[in-house]
């Protein structure tokens, strides 16, 4: 099978195997505060990637490209809601446009339809410096992720099973490339020992891509004769990823993902740590089920619906929330005490 039908399969299996919503943020609860000393009106929801500024904690993370017209089409979409919604985007893997030049429209589509927003270039971390340049040039990218995908690519039928030398790549890249470089994983989670790792190598954003979303085992596992099933309930759920990377690493930028659904999800996740929300599947289902203008409106209310819940806890700006006090019951509430991470830390300080 060609690369690029592989991209167009996983477009459709990730639309029929949908989100898990196993992402634990129902663990998670804000803690009332009856007097909040705010106003709607001074709601601020900029925010900061290391030393990138957006406009809005939401944006589109990395979903397809390389697969041809179809995917071009969808990347054009999403472009367009990028540039009218004022928020960043992420493009998927751009290997399969570094080994075919034929497949680069499908990820240039995006900055010439988003001239001025934030982009972010993709690849995997079995890229080199110079594939890493290349791609970030492809797009006139102003950040690149470099994704972790060892299950998926376990799972996959044709994929990688050599992953050695994977966090030297990463350094040279992160040491050398004139963007920001972001580390993140695919629906798997990320450990705080996986977090340390790349912080000795100088990595300083990292997408904890946790578990509870698209779930690329069973993406995968539908592609396969033998299917390797053990692998589909491998991972950290997002919030226990989250708590479990946020609350050891303070001076960390970290970026919140894996079954993202609404705007109380995004606030939990900030609230946990992340400097933003990072969505996919949710946002390709509305674009492909109803179309441009109900995912613009969709996240129009998102934002307005943010604005609402800051307000209620008091809050003004995105590092506000970031010290809004929370309480982690459940699942979590367990992972996380058997990791030996003080959930107190989060329950008892002051917003």
């Amino acid at each position: 099978m060609s690369r690029a039908q592989r991209k167009i399969d996983h477009i459709h299996h990730a639309i029929q195997t949908g989100q898990h919503r196993l992402h634990g943020f129902e663990d998670v609860a804000f803690i009332h505060d009856g007097l909040p000393d705010c106003s709607v009106n001074e709601v601020d929801l900029r925010t900061k990637i290391g030393e990138l500024t957006l406009s809005s904690p939401i944006f589109v993370n990395a979903m397809t490209g390389g697969g041809g017209q179809e995917t071009e089409r969808i990347n054009r979409l999403l472009a367009q809601v990028a540039s009218e919604c004022q928020i960043a985007m992420a493009v998927g893997s751009q290997m399969a446009a570094i080994k075919d030049p034929l497949e680069a429209p499908s990820y240039k589509i995006v900055r010439k339809e988003n001239r001025k927003g934030i982009v972010f270039a993709n690849l995997g971390s079995e890229a080199t410096l110079d594939q890493a340049e290349r791609a970030v040039h492809m797009l006139e990218a102003n950040a690149l992720q470099i994704h972790l995908n060892v299950i998926q690519e376990l799972v996959m039928p044709e994929g990688d099973r050599d992953f050695t030398g994977a966090l030297k790549r990463i350094e040279q890249i992160n040491k050398h490339l004139s963007v920001p470089v972001i580390v993140k994983e695919v629906g798997f989670g990320m450990s705080r020992e996986t977090v340390q790792k790349l912080k000795n190598a100088g990595v300083s954003i990292v997408d904890v891509g946790g578990y509870g979303g698209t779930n690329f085992s069973k993406i995968e596992n539908e592609r396969r004769e033998k299917q390797f099933s053990f692998f589909n309930e491998w991972g950290i759920t997002t919030a226990s990823s989250l708590a479990e990377v946020c609350a050891v690493n303070p001076d960390l930028h970290v970026i919140g993902s894996g079954g993202i659904q609404t705007s109380m999800d995004i606030a939990k996740a900030i609230a946990l740590g992340a400097s933003s929300a990072a969505m996919a599947g949710r946002l390709l289902s509305i674009l492909l089920d109803r179309g441009q203008e109900a995912l613009i409106e969709e996240i129009e209310i998102l934002h307005k619906e943010l604005t609402f819940i800051m307000t209620a806890l008091g809050v003004k700006k995105i590092e506000e929330l970031n010290r809004a006090p929370l309480v982690i019951r459940g699942e979590t509430y367990h992972w996380l005490q058997q990791r030996g991470i003080d959930t107190t830390v989060y329950s008892r300080r002051k917003s």
